[in-house]
């Protein structure tokens, strides 16, 4: 019997999008032939989607679902070929099901992960999907939340080409649904604004080093005095910050409000501390 090795198995696994279980299985029954494993793999239905692999992954949709008491979500953004296909019911209920795995079990190993509805793992859900229907799928990116007290509120743009995912975490518990419906709210004002955190003190030394050189470059031109230019570019570093950060955004309901100020008035109302210090946002 030839020796099956790792090589061979990813290989099998490139060529057919077939989980690596069965393509070592395959090849073991084919004594290692490729070509062989190849048919063997065909006949059994598993590799109906042969080369898909290859293909481009342009379009998708992004799948948000919360646990039954609200303390834990899974968002997940899944990627195939055609609008047609990320439309399609079977794809849809195929990501809420991933949705939830993620919500369930994390998102830590998430192809390796046992399903929590069915048999198999992910990977070989996936390739079954693939296979049924006859495109290519990525999984792209996925995000689980948990809290002990507060809401976890989603919002999915009406395509489905944007979702976003916001905890609000209490100091004391809270079932009152003006949390909930808080934590809904922002999560679709962050689905309607650019956001790259919630707070300045979050927005990385790497993106405004980026910002400020270009704002450098745009003050000199004006041929102002240094002292001059150095104020110009603190505003508008204030001013970037001010448009990319979540908390001091005008809300979207309201835009007499901020975001913070929104948050700090349903605080008031319901007699607890409200802590929003972070949110998921996955989009095509």
């Amino acid at each position: 019997m030839a020796a099956i090795t790792a090589a061979a198995v990813k290989e099998l696994r490139e060529i057919t999008g077939v989980a690596m279980m069965d393509c070592k299985k395959a090849l073991v029954e084919a004594d290692g032939d490729l070509e062989e494993a190849q048919d063997l793999l065909r006949k059994k239905g598993q590799a109906k989607a042969l080369k898909k692999s290859s293909r481009e992954t342009s379009e998708g949709a992004v799948s948000f679902i919360a646990s039954s008491d609200g303390k834990r979500s899974g968002l997940i953004k899944v990627a195939c070929e055609t609008d047609f296909v990320a439309r399609n019911d079977i794809f849809q209920d195929f990501i809420t099901q991933l949705a939830n795995q993620v919500c369930e079990q994390g998102t830590d190993s998430l192809l390796e992960q046992p399903l929590i509805e069915g048999e198999g793992n992910v990977e070989g859900f996936l390739t079954d999907k693939i296979a049924e229907l006859g495109e290519n799928m990525q999984i792209l990116e996925s995000s689980k939340f948990e809290i002990k007290d507060g809401a976890i509120g989603g919002y999915i743009h009406s395509n489905a080409k944007i979702g976003v995912a916001v905890p609000l975490e209490t100091d004391q518990p809270c079932n009152d649904e003006r949390l909930k419906t808080l934590a809904r709210d922002i999560a679709m004002h962050i689905a309607a604004f650019p956001a790259e955190a919630v707070k300045a003190d979050q927005v990385s030394a790497d993106v405004l080093e980026k910002e400020k050189e270009v704002f450098t470059a745009q003050a000199r031109e004006s041929g102002k005095p240094e002292n001059i230019i150095e104020k110009m570019i603190e505003g508008r570093l204030k001013k970037f910050l001010k448009e990319i950060c979540v908390e001091s955004q005008p809300f979207v309901k309201d835009p007499q409000l901020t975001v913070a100020q929104l948050v700090e008035n349903t605080a008031k109302e319901l007699g607890v501390k409200i802590t929003f210090n972070s949110f998921a946002k996955f989009q095509f």
